[in-house]
């Protein structure tokens, strides 16, 4: 497992600041990214949280998948490689 963690179905109103206070609970944050729309600008409900090493992903993951937060049940993962796309 890899130390960056994908955050699914979080508030369209959560902050980045949000999120590293809510991670940093469980050890050290190094990055919080909430990908926004080309277009639109507008945040596409999930985020990227990086931790500072294997064993506090672990933890933020045991303690925060399922949990309710602004209202909505977050899901936190391992993130995956982005696949590649070919425009073929």
């Amino acid at each position: 497992m890899n130390n960056k963690l994908f955050v699914g179905n979080i508030s369209f109103r959560m902050s980045e600041d949000e999120l590293r206070n809510l991670f940093s609970e469980s050890g050290k944050v190094l990055s919080v990214a909430i990908p926004a729309d080309r277009d639109t600008g507008r945040k596409r409900g999930f985020a990227f949280v990086e931790m500072e090493n294997q064993e506090e992903a672990q933890t933020a993951i045991d303690a925060l998948n399922g949990k309710t937060v602004d209202g909505r049940e977050i899901v936190v993962n391992p993130s995956r490689p982005r696949e590649r796309q070919f425009n073929g």
